[in-house]
Parts: structure tokens; C-alpha cells; sequence
């Protein structure tokens, strides 16, 4: 190997100086960089081509997915409501129905707080089937927030 073919002729940097070569380290951390900054530019790249596939709809598509939206929205939100005001009403019933019976406020919400945790604490426990499969495995999928809400502790409306 001649001299002249291991000579490497440097490109001065923008500011006229000289720029320094860099070590085997820092050049392996400088191709690390890159290929973050590759990966960076792939995922943007995968976001914009969402963009252009979304703006690409008719805009008369795009209003009839909101719309549909909105729509499914509004049902949730009325049958939320609808559920809001069940159980309220359940629990108005159950509470007179335990003054009847010389229960207090305290002790029905200590047994429903009880049945409530026995559905999240316990095997397959449906309340005496009160409870349909499909609405067993939603509770499964919210088991960790539930826990939170009712606990033992917790206090009622």
C-alpha cells in the first residue's frame, strides 16, 4: 500500500477550519446516531403517509367518518346516562327496601361494596348469574381500575 492511497483528503467545515478526525468510538456513537435519526425519519415518513391517505378521502368521506363518530359518541353518552340513571334508582329501591327491613344506609352499601368485590376477587363469580358472560369479560378488562373504585374503604354516593 502506497502512502498516497492511505491519505484521506479532508473537507474543510463551512467556517473554513479544519475538522478533526474522530476516534473509532466516536464514530461507532456517530453511526449509532444515524441510524436512530433513519429510524426517526422512517417513522415520520409511515405518519405522513398516513396524513396523505386520510386528506386523500373525498372531504365529503372524511365529514361522514366524524359524523359516525359523533354519532357512536352520542350513544355512548345516552347510554351512560341511561345506566347513571338505573342505577340510581336501583339503589333507591334497595335502600328502601332495607329500611323496611331496619337495615341502615351503611350496612346495604357494605354488602353491595362486598358483592362487588367478590366479583373482582373472586373465580368466575357472577352474582348468581346476574351477571352475562360478555359483561363478566368487560369487568376482567377493567379489573385494575375497578379494584380502585371499590375497595373496601371506599365510601358510597
Amino acid at each position: 500500500m502506497s502512502i498516497a492511497s492511505s491519505l484521506t483528503i479532508a473537507q474543510l467545515n463551512p467556517d473554513g477550519s479544519v475538522p478533526v478526525p474522530l476516534s473509532p468510538d466516536a464514530q461507532a456513537n456517530a453511526a449509532a446516531d444515524a441510524l436512530q435519526r433513519e429510524a426517526q425519519l422512517e417513522a415520520l415518513q409511515a405518519q405522513v403517509a398516513d396524513l396523505e391517505e386520510v386528506l386523500a378521502k373525498p372531504l365529503s368521506e372524511i365529514l361522514a367518518d366524524r359524523d359516525r363518530f359523533k354519532q357512536a359518541a352520542a350513544a355512548w353518552d345516552a347510554f351512560g346516562a341511561m345506566w347513571v340513571l338505573s342505577q340510581r334508582a336501583m339503589r333507591r329501591v334497595a335502600l328502601d327496601l332495607a329500611e323496611a327491613q331496619g337495615l341502615s344506609e351503611a350496612e346495604v352499601v357494605a354488602r353491595a361494596m362486598a358483592y362487588a368485590n367478590d366479583v373482582l376477587n373472586g373465580d368466575g363469580e357472577d352474582l348468581g348469574g346476574s351477571i352475562a358472560a360478555a359483561q363478566m369479560a368487560h369487568i376482567a378488562r377493567h379489573k385494575p381500575f375497578l379494584r380502585k373504585q371499590f375497595r373496601p374503604s371506599a365510601s358510597a354516593d
